[in-house]
Order: C-alpha cells, then sequence, then structure tokens
C-alpha cells in the first residue's frame, strides 16, 4: 500500500472540491433524518449525489456486516471482480493502486463468450465461474451493476459450493430479475450493499465502490 494521504489521491482541485461539498451538504440536508451508520451514509449519500434520486435512502441496503467486511478486504488488497467494463472505467485507478485493489473484468474475454454459448448462458454467468475459478471470488469483492444472472450466479456458488465472498455490491438496473437477485442476496449469508427494486446501473455501483475505498481510508466527511 502506498503511504501518500487520501487528499493526494482525490485529484481534485480546490474548486472542484469546494462544488463537491456543497453537493454532499445539499444531499445531507434535503435527505433529512435517517437510520444508517455514519460509515453506510456515505455509501448512500454518494449514491443519491451520483443520481440526484433521493430514494435510494430507503432502497439501499446493507447486510451482513458488508461495510466492515468489505473496508477490510479493501485495506488488504483483495481483488476487484466487475460486471461489466463501464464500471473500470469509472473507478479511482489511484485509489484503487493505494490499497493495492486489482480490478478484474472478464466479461469480454474470447474464453467467456466461447463458454457462455457452448453452456447456452450469458457471459456474466461464466465470467463469475472464471473468476471463481481463478480464486477471485472467494474472499474478494464483486460489484455488479447491469447482470442480475451475475449475481444469481455468486448466490449459487454460495449455496451449493460454500464460496462468500467479502462483500457483493449488488446494484444490477432492469426489469428481468434486477429486483429479484438482489432478494435473492438478500438471504444469503454474503456481506451485501444491494439497491433493491429495478434501479441500480453502472454509475451507482462506481459511486458505492469509491465511498467504501473512502471509508476503508478514513476519507470520510
Amino acid at each position: 500500500m502506498s503511504d501518500a494521504p487520501a487528499d493526494d489521491l482525490r485529484q481534485m482541485t480546490a474548486l472542484g472540491r469546494a462544488i463537491e461539498d456543497d453537493s454532499f451538504a445539499i444531499v445531507d440536508r434535503e435527505a433529512g433524518p435517517h437510520d444508517h451508520s455514519r460509515e453506510e451514509w456515505e455509501v448512500v449519500r454518494r449514491v443519491i449525489h451520483a443520481t440526484a434520486d433521493f430514494e435510494f435512502k430507503w432502497t439501499t441496503r446493507f447486510g451482513n456486516d458488508a461495510i466492515r467486511s468489505g473496508a477490510a478486504a479493501i485495506r488488504r488488497g483483495a481483488p476487484l471482480v466487475v460486471d461489466v467494463k463501464m464500471i473500470s472505467v469509472g473507478l479511482n485507478e489511484a485509489r484503487l493502486r493505494h490499497f493495492g485493489v486489482d480490478s478484474h473484468c472478464f466479461v469480454s474475454d474470447d474464453d467467456v463468450i466461447a463458454d457462455a454459448r457452448r453452456d447456452a448462458t450469458t457471459r456474466a454467468v461464466t465470467a463469475v465461474r472464471k473468476a471463481h475459478a481463478q480464486g477471485l471470488l472467494h474472499g474478494g469483492l464483486y460489484a455488479i451493476g447491469n447482470a442480475p444472472t451475475a449475481l444469481l450466479e455468486i448466490v449459487r456458488l454460495h449455496r451449493e459450493e460454500g464460496v462468500l465472498p467479502a462483500l457483493v455490491v449488488g446494484m444490477p438496473v432492469g426489469f428481468v430479475n434486477a429486483s429479484e437477485s438482489k432478494e435473492e442476496v438478500m438471504g444469503t449469508a454474503i456481506p451485501y450493499i444491494v439497491t433493491r427494486g429495478r434501479k441500480g446501473g453502472s454509475t451507482i455501483t462506481v459511486a458505492a465502490l469509491h465511498a467504501l475505498l473512502s471509508v476503508a481510508g478514513g476519507d470520510l466527511r
């Protein structure tokens, strides 16, 4: 892990930081009282900040000591697997390097595409299986913003093979199995952060991950 202080990793100008601080202050004021812990609220407020949608105050759920487990995994440099490259592109590479976290996305790999076609399944499912085969899933972090089938495959591996990620950020968006997949993971022992219902996506998944990086680094406001 780098010794660089958290503020050096923010890569923001003073004006940019002031605008972001003002935005978070507005979110805090307009959101009003809530039952989230300080660390949980760091996640929720960043999701609201990314979407201007205050419904996430109620639909963002945490389970099985998610924040502690996820932050600890980040601090020890656990691998992070994401379901689509859009999430990888949105992540702050400097902050990931600070913690020694490597990000992986397998959905477009040639072998994943070929195996998905052979098995008549989705690339997202096959990508989860590849992550598991490489030892990245058990004890690692998995972030899903688009593919409910990936979340369901993680649940299956947990129930059938005892696989236990340190944290799953399950925020797939959509109409087919998006809501249902989140309910499934909430019924397991997997540490999870989910947005109940149909809403989700890469943008809020990135926001949640950046919040976790802030928690892991003690950079809370």
